[in-house]
């Protein structure tokens, strides 16, 4: 099952690395202002508020999250063709907003299949994860290379590969035996969401993903306006990947020598570094560099110690919509605003304003960490 289970975080994020990178170059390419990027990149994000926990609900309803997943895969890549019909800004949104409704139903219902394997032994969660970013890495530099030879139009063409391996790789799963869980004790939901712990850890990761906002959305554009080729642009983001993939291959031994506020902690100072060096030593390519390589903090270690949090608190019962709780709320709605707000700073000011932006974002995290956050139970 390892293989199996790598298998759809591999084409999942190689799509991922063949959109994040390029999509706002292929957007202004295609004539479209600062704003209406920022609009069509916060879509990517913004359904996340909804559909993950539509479907995270399904799947705890039926147990049935192989097929969802399954369903999701093929209908994304379905709506996403009407890409290639060029339909303008609000078609373009449509479009979008379709598409992303279901790609973005795949991934929370995954992290539960995948742990629910794993079973006791979640410390190899890492090890699974981490083909996804070999699979973002490989995408980012394929696609990279290409499109120093063909046009940045022919993006979606580029991607048409990576939705067929999700299809296929998310029927090479095998499907669950579709059992209920048993009811949960009433009002237990509410009572956990309502947990000063779960109120802070959730709004650090929304306060995380608004600082997100300008680099998902704009990194490109800031990179190209400082004069990286597409190749280059492409070698930056898989940087930050590898060194994602380091973090995840180390994060046990760390969870044992460091608490989960003490990782917290030193992730979120070590990213708002992050973006005040990206803001303002962009040209100097060794700050770049490092700066890239923080990426382990601002997303590895915090992503990996989120959802052991999630399934602490939220257990059996509330698993799934924790999952897409902490989806929504975080990469969902404060993706969407960062990435809507970062389109204001870059329109009336500039791309580096953005960056300073997450930073400020990220001081915020910082003191509501400092406050409020407390270690999940031990067993749920």
């Amino acid at each position: 099952m390892y293989w199996r289970l790598s298998n759809l975080y591999f084409w999942f994020f190689a799509l991922l690395g063949g959109l994040l990178p390029y999509w706002s170059l292929y957007l202004e390419g295609q004539g479209f202002s600062y704003l209406q990027i920022a609009t069509l990149m916060a879509t990517i994000q913004l359904t996340k508020v909804v559909a993950p926990s539509v479907w995270g609900w399904l799947g705890d309803r039926t147990g049935q999250r192989v097929r969802l997943v399954r369903f999701g895969a093929i209908t994304g890549s379905l709506f996403f063709a009407g890409v290639f019909l060029e339909p303008g800004f609000y078609g373009l949104l449509l479009v979008m907003f379709a598409f992303t409704f279901f790609w973005n139903a795949i991934l929370p219902l995954y992290e539960v299949i995948t742990l629910r394997v794993l079973g006791s032994k979640k410390e190899r969660y890492g090890k699974v994860r981490l083909w996804g970013s070999v699979g973002f890495i490989g995408a980012v530099a394929l696609v990279g290379g290409l499109l120093e030879l063909v046009p940045i139009r022919y993006l979606p063409w580029l991607l048409l590969p990576v939705f067929a391996g999700i299809a296929v790789s998310a029927f090479l799963v095998p499907s669950e035996r579709g059992e209920r869980k048993e009811p949960a004790p009433k009002g237990s939901l509410k009572a956990i969401v309502t947990h000063p712990a779960v109120v802070a850890f959730f709004l650090m990761n929304f306060l995380l993903q608004v600082s997100h906002g300008a680099y998902y959305t704009f990194f490109s554009i800031h990179l190209e306006q400082h004069g990286y080729g597409k190749l280059s642009i492409g070698l930056l983001w898989s940087l930050g990947v590898i060194a994602e993939i380091g973090l995840f291959l180390v994060m046990h031994r760390l969870s044992t020598r460091f608490t989960v506020r003490q990782i917290v902690l030193g992730s979120l100072v070590l990213t708002m570094i992050r973006w005040g060096l990206v803001a303002e030593l962009t040209g100097l390519v060794p700050v770049l560099i490092f700066a890239q390589l923080l990426h382990a903090a601002s997303y590895g270690a915090l992503h990996a110690v989120s959802v052991q949090y999630i399934q602490g608190f939220f257990g059996k019962h509330h698993h799934g919509q924790g999952q897409a709780l902490y989806s929504g709320l975080t990469f969902g709605a404060g993706g969407a605003l960062g990435a809507w707000m970062s389109g204001f700073l870059v329109d009336g000011y500039s791309t580096s304003a953005a960056f300073w932006g997450g930073a400020v974002a990220m001081a915020v995290a910082i003191l509501v960490t400092w406050r409020g956050l407390q270690p999940p139970p031990k067993e749920a």
